[in-house]
């Protein structure tokens, strides 16, 4: 086992995994573990190449400004060196980047910029526009721009193509790959092209990117949609990209990719993201599509411990329409945490105030029943609780029951759904009631999270 005398050294050289347990037809499938890298992701890889590419023509030095716009893990590779050379980084985010990889920034030193995920390319707010913008108007800044930078592809041509081609011995039928600023696609490009020419590469894209139209049909559209999956597609052609050695490309919905995310899981025990979820998804249709024995490869482009909270977060999925559960046509439909499948936080009377307040912040709600075994007896907000103690922070010690509301807005499972904004609109949570028998609570982004379910 070796020493190195930086994180740095740990950037590539990343395992493959044979599939064992997917149904991947004929076809063998490999997993390029990318997720091993030290900032856990692939970009690891284009964030040392674009600072040291930098580095080599003297266009910045330690103690300088990086810029750059990133719509999934490049800042944090970025940040990972960054931070070892010596750099301020300022990074401009989409506000859809899970929190788990924003935390993971700022821990690392970087300024994060929140802009919109929902405008294109062109609009102001756009995340890479605005990082030029930055950039420009910040003495002394460098403006990374992994879209346009050659030393982002040169990565993965220098260091993932050939890592790939020794593992698999030289036998690599096709590599399914995602298209976001197009570095691996163009990196694999060039590199295959010269020493793996008959090496298929598979474009795996959201639904709402333009790529994959672009790939089968040679239609570039000027419209895209929005997509939940981070990191990659696109709703224009990054400079650098080239699509030459693509085949053929596969359109993967925000549920197929982190269904087949939380599949690589549980049958490989692989702990995924979410374009992991879209590579898979497209991989394995690739693989069933074959008629003779294929040896495939796609990327673990970066860890799920950075999506905990999203696709690994159940009730996040439930919210989103991603996991189904038994509708009852009734209200038990808008309830996310049943409590007959002990998914309700509750607290009980006896209880302190400082456990129920401890209890909302660990699993982020803002008021719990309060149960006597399985009879509901009261409820417990914020507000109560702020009431109860703002005086005097010794009340925390008191129990539930000194704060809790006792005066309860009950419907009954089979009430209509309009009558639940009477309710909030007195500013009330309605408890759900079959009988004697308590279902659950309704809160407004419950209700808001099922109307716009109906939508999709």
């Amino acid at each position: 086992m070796s020493v190195y005398d930086t994180v740095l050294d740990l950037i590539g050289r990343t395992p493959m995994v044979r599939a064992q347990h997917l149904d991947t037809g004929k076809a063998e499938l490999f997993f390029k573990m990318e997720s091993m890298n030290p900032g856990g992701s692939i970009k690891d890889r284009i964030g040392l190449s674009m600072i040291e590419g930098a580095e080599r023509t003297g266009r910045i030095k330690p103690g300088d400004t990086l810029v750059e716009g990133t719509a999934g893990n490049t800042g944090l590779g970025l940040a990972l060196v960054a931070q070892q050379k010596g750099y301020r980084l300022v990074l401009v985010v989409p506000d859809k980047m899970s929190r788990e990889k924003i935390f993971n920034l700022k821990a690392m030193g970087a300024e994060v910029v929140l802009t919109r995920s929902d405008v294109a390319k062109g609009h102001p707010e756009y995340y890479q526009d605005m990082a030029e913008r930055i950039a420009r108007e910040t003495p002394g800044a460098y403006f990374i721009n992994q879209f346009g930078n050659p030393d982002n592809p040169l990565a993965h041509m220098q260091t993932t193509g050939p890592e790939i081609l020794e593992q698999m011995d030289g036998r690599v039928d096709a590599i399914v790959l995602g298209c976001g600023s197009s570095g691996t696609m163009s990196g694999l490009t060039a590199f295959l092209k010269e020493h793996s020419p008959d090496t298929d590469l598979i474009l795996a894209d959201p639904v709402g990117s333009i790529l994959a139209q672009y790939i089968n049909e040679g239609v570039l559209s000027t419209k895209s949609g929005s997509w939940l999956v981070e990191g990659i597609g696109e709703d224009f052609l990054p400079s650098i990209s080239d699509f030459s050695k693509v085949t053929k490309a596969y359109a993967i919905s925000d549920k197929e990719s982190f269904t087949a995310a939380r599949e690589l899981l549980a049958k490989e025990g692989i702990l995924g993201g979410s374009s992991t979820g879209t590579l898979l998804a497209a991989a394995l249709k690739y693989c069933r599509e074959q008629t003779e024995s294929k040896r495939v490869v796609t990327l673990v482009c970066d860890t799920g411990n950075k999506y905990l909270s999203k696709l690994y977060n159940d009730y996040w999925m439930l919210d989103n329409g991603f996991l189904e559960r038994e509708r009852y046509n009734d209200l038990r439909d808008l309830i996310l945490r049943p409590y007959a499948q002990r998914d309700t936080v509750v607290v009980g009377p006896s209880e302190l105030l400082i456990t129920a307040y401890n209890r909302m912040k660990l699993y982020d709600v803002s008021q719990l029943p309060v149960m006597d075994g399985d009879r509901i007896v009261g409820i417990l907000d914020e507000s109560d609780v702020l009431l109860h103690v703002h005086v005097d922070e010794a009340r925390f010690r008191d129990p539930v029951s000194t704060a809790m509301i006792e005066s309860l807005t009950i419907l009954d499972v089979k009430s209509p759904i309009e009558s639940l904004m009477p309710v909030f609109d007195r500013g009330h949570v309605p408890i759900v009631m079959d009988g004697d028998r308590f279902l659950g609570l309704i809160t407004r982004i419950d209700l808001l999270n099922y109307l716009r379910r109906k939508v999709n």
